[in-house]
């Protein structure tokens, strides 16, 4: 396995990646990971039910007390009614501002771990341990913390650093194919962003990158750590080239909004706003045919959707985008790729645009035999 640990250089709150499973003497394992006066582990039940029990060893071994909180699984749980049953358990047993809570699971434990750390008794200290692909290339990373609304996908939430990340590969032979796809999307959605060369090293080796092969799947999440590491140290709050980020993700939030965040996993919806993000640019003739034909073959090559809900019209994929936190002043700004590896951020002044791709889609004899 690769063992590379990464620095995220931050002006108040560096951390390290650390990637696979370094050899830690028991005092740096106490200093590192468990300095709380209480050790909170919050997860979920199909994690802890897997994965829990090795993990909890290392705990057993150096005698470090804890305490496990285990929430439902499920972008569904993502709210604010989680919080509050993680803030009362933190209350019920006298955590104070010394105790570290500890994200072990997806990206949903991530996010509400984190945003919990950041408003119990006004900010709190937090560890991510991502079991899944999408958490270990992306949403462990970068402070992005927060909860879902029923109008809205990740509008209640906060910037709060972790204080350090653990990115063991061996969690990902658990995992179903569908979200090993779910995270593969967000692997694709870098390589759009910042590197043509990443791109096609995707085309050749992607499926050894879903079968799990070591040295493929290694370099992969690796390569995607430090492309987040740059964005992140340029930009840690997203006010400017951090949302180069959210590509295709206007789109993909108005679908997990849409379909009430129970039936697409995050990366399916990504896979889909990225083509549409994709076939605007292509419309705008920003991005060339060519380049957007290789887009929607790679996902298409892993059977990833390149379309929203078949019911879901433009109107309600406008409706649901101006309640997005991208929109500014009543402006919604997109991300569109102008060629793979390079991304600019896009005001849609004229809303009309979206209407009339989605009737293209419709009848474009191109897009609907790419969809059978």
């Amino acid at each position: 396995m690769c063992k590379k640990n990464i620095q995220i250089n931050l002006s108040h709150s560096s951390y390290s990646i650390y990637m696979g499973v370094p050899k830690f003497t028991k005092k740096k394992i106490k200093n590192l990971f468990f300095f709380g006066s209480q050790n909170i582990i919050v997860t979920n039940f199909t994690v802890r039910k897997i994965l829990l029990n090795n993990f909890l060893s290392m705990f057993l071994n150096l005698k470090i007390k804890y305490k496990i909180i285990v929430l439902k699984d499920g972008e569904l749980y993502k709210n604010l009614k989680t919080v509050d049953k993680i803030l009362s358990f933190l209350l019920e047993n006298q955590c104070d501002r010394n105790t570290n809570l500890i994200a072990f699971g997806g990206g949903v434990i991530g996010d509400i771990t984190g945003f919990v750390a950041s408003i119990y008794q006004r900010g709190i200290s937090f560890i991510q341990i991502p079991t899944t692909l999408l958490a270990q290339v992306d949403a462990s990373i970068g402070g992005k913390t927060g909860v879902n609304h029923i109008l809205g996908k990740n509008m209640i939430g906060s910037f709060w650093q972790p204080k350090l990340v653990l990115i063991n590969i061996n969690f990902l032979k658990f995992l179903s194919k569908k979200e090993l796809l779910s995270g593969i999307s967000e692997v694709i959605k870098y390589a759009i962003i910042f590197d043509k060369n990443f791109f096609i090293w995707l085309e050749n080796n992607i499926f050894k990158v879903l079968n799990l092969e070591k040295k493929e799947l290694s370099y992969c999440i690796l390569q995607c750590c430090k492309f987040k590491k740059k964005i992140i140290e340029m930009d840690e709050k997203e006010c400017s080239s951090r949302a180069l980020l959210n590509l295709g993700h206007s789109f993909a939030h108005a679908i997990e909004t849409y379909t009430g965040y129970s039936t697409w996993l995050h990366g399916y919806a990504v896979s889909a706003g990225i083509v549409l993000a994709s076939y605007l640019s292509y419309y705008l003739k920003y991005l060339s045919l060519k380049n957007f034909s290789r887009i929607i073959d790679l996902f298409q090559k892993i059977k990833l959707p390149i379309l929203g809900p078949l019911e879901m019209c433009g109107e309600e994929y406008i409706r649901l985008m101006f309640r997005d936190k991208k929109t500014v002043n009543g402006k919604i700004f997109l991300i569109l790729p102008y060629d793979i590896g390079n991304v600019k951020i896009y005001e849609l002044s004229d809303t009309n645009i979206i209407l009339k791709i989605f009737k293209n889609i419709k009848k474009e004899k191109f897009f609907s035999n790419l969809n059978k």
